[in-house]
């Protein structure tokens, strides 16, 4: 097909972070890299899940060959079982990876169906004109790859996340030859992952974390509790060898962080010292100078473990004064204000914390700085950029970045929107009209929750199945509450049998208060979360409706 020209469409990862999803094109073939998600904004009232509209591959179901990841996280792998509810095609990625996916799919009966096909890094693999190499890189997961994919008009890369980790804890270091290999070749494109393009520099390795911890391991005289991200593996191993060599034991709470231990253990990525497990209904009875406790909830989610355990609502462990909580993660940008108020509920509490920047670092990222996005530049020699993953501001860096890369090569860079659609031919490279994109909304987590933009906006005053607002009067001083709440509804119910449910639901609202501390009652984020979790479930047993809460905390 000498006339065909190849088209790259991102559905989503460029101007936001997540929902990270790139189609490739050439003829009557297309290629997906990535089915990601994302979190919702905060004025997606009801949203649970953020995924790509996929609507323009169900619209070309016969042409789409395949699905490739480039490692497991959410922003990669969260938005398939959105898109396999729709379409079934063969995906393909490293043995972790699929493992994290097949467990995805579980959850909403998808996994017997699903065509998974494990590969390896150098592995090669043909999907009609494509033909994939996948390529080792180093990122804070286990298993991560970037990909060599070579189309009729020349090689594009796409690099997935990675930083360029020279002392990594695996001893797999980032495979720059192969990277150098295709350089000399010629590479036609190259998609890279922008994330850190406004940090300088180059990137810790992950073992810089090390000294801190082995400071950390030295100097705590009560529980060691460690919050990192579930699939920081890496970090896992390095707190449970130390752990083991300073004769301490290790329970893990949290069910995220649960799944995604069980199943790296499954794969040989994470050794556990024997003996060292410590089951969580045990935390309390041992000396705490013999305890490491690691601890979900880096983002202060008001439903998380270290959420729970800041505010003394956590079954199996409470904060003492002389404990130590570290906070191994960064902030996500617009979460900080939850992480404050969790780290605040920990030190009145006596505990002393340890987060934020530091030398020797308690967190390293997983995404390269600017010197590394540089060298890797410089080894590729791309004909063509594209930026990917990443806001419009560290999309614009990076392209900077390319642009004063010096060499002949390079003829052209592009910053792409959503729905872009970048044409390749034999006569260069230009944008052309934009194919039709968009995101689905996620109700509840299951696939047939999608909820459309308009219901969104409608949801604002009155949503497909009503709202529901209790309104609550909190002394913000002593966490007494004022008589039963009152509760208004719209669109909802109404009529005599309105009524029983409504004072029904004052006394589910009422017991879910009485049975939270006085602390609790005083931190709006971890109320109103209580209240809604609980209201919901009763009105969607009772009604099989699901209402969209909104919890009013009054204090006086």
């Amino acid at each position: 097909m000498p006339d065909s020209k190849l088209q790259v469409i991102p559905l989503g990862g460029v101007g936001e972070f997540g929902m990270n999803c790139t189609v490739l094109r050439y003829g009557d073939d297309i290629l997906v890299v990535d089915a990601g998600m994302m979190f919702p904004e905060d004025e997606m009232h009801g949203v649970d899940i953020v995924a790509p509209d996929f609507q323009f591959l169900r619209d070309n179901l016969k042409d789409v060959r395949g699905l490739v990841l480039t490692h497991g996280h959410e922003d990669h792998i969260g938005g398939i079982p959105f898109l396999l509810s729709k379409l079934n095609v063969p995906i393909y990625g490293t043995p972790l990876t699929l493992s994290l996916v097949e467990r995805r799919l579980e959850e909403h009966d998808l996994a017997d169906s699903a065509d998974l096909n494990e590969v390896a890094a150098g592995d090669g693999i043909e999907l009609g004109p494509f033909r994939v190499r996948f390529i080792h890189v180093t990122h804070s997961i286990p298993g991560a790859v970037a990909l060599a994919i070579t189309t009729p008009l020349g090689v594009i890369i796409h690099t997935g996340d990675f930083k360029i980790d020279l002392t990594p804890l695996d001893g797999v270091p980032f495979d720059l030859h192969t990277f150098a290999e295709y350089g000399k070749e010629g590479v036609l494109l190259l998609l890279s992952d922008s994330t850190n393009a406004d940090r300088p520099g180059v990137s810790e390795s992950e073992v810089a974390v090390i000294p801190r911890f082995e400071e950390l391991f030295q100097r705590a005289t009560g529980r060691l509790v460690i919050s990192c991200f579930s699939s920081s593996i890496h970090r896992v191993q390095t707190i449970l060898n130390l752990a083991s060599r300073a004769k301490r034991k290790v329970a893990f709470l949290g069910r995220s962080l649960n799944n995604v231990l069980e199943i790296a253990h499954g794969h040989g990525l994470l050794s556990i010292p024997d003996g060292i497990l410590l089951r969580p209904q045990d935390i309390m009875s041992m000396d705490p100078t013999k305890v490491v406790v690691i601890a979900s909830g880096t983002q202060g989610e008001p439903m998380s473990a270290l959420a729970r355990i800041a505010v003394d609502s956590h079954r199996q462990l409470k904060i003492s004064p002389g404990d130590t909580v570290v906070m191994s993660a960064r902030m996500i940008p617009g979460n900080e204000k939850a992480i404050y108020r969790m780290i605040n509920h920990l030190s009145r509490r006596g505990a002393h914390t340890v987060y934020g920047s530091m030398s020797p670092p308690v967190h390293v990222s997983g995404h390269a700085n600017s010197e590394e996005q540089r060298l890797l530049l410089s080894l590729v020699r791309p004909k063509y950029f594209v930026p990917i993953h990443g806001e419009h501001r560290q999309l614009s860096k990076h392209a900077s970045l390319a642009s004063h890369m010096h060499g002949d090569r390079l003829h052209s860079t592009f910053i792409l929107e959503t729905g872009d659609c970048l044409e390749i031919d034999e006569q260069g490279a230009r944008k052309v009209e934009k194919v039709p994109v968009g995101r689905i909304c996620i109700d509840s987590g299951t696939v047939d929750e999608v909820v459309e933009e308009l219901v969104i906006r409608d949801r604002r005053n009155l949503s497909e199945d009503g709202f529901v607002i209790p309104i609550i009067a909190i002394d913000h001083l002593s966490g007494t509450t004022e008589g039963l709440p009152e509760i208004v509804s719209r669109g909802f119910i109404s009529g005599e049998d309105g009524a029983g449910l409504m004072q029904e639901a004052r006394q589910v609202v009422a017991k879910t208060l009485a049975a939270s501390s006085a602390e609790e009652k005083g931190d709006l984020g971890v109320i109103q979360e209580k209240i809604r979790v609980d209201l919901r479930r009763f009105l969607a047993k009772r009604t099989s409706r699901r209402p969209l809460v909104v919890p009013v905390i009054l204090e006086f």
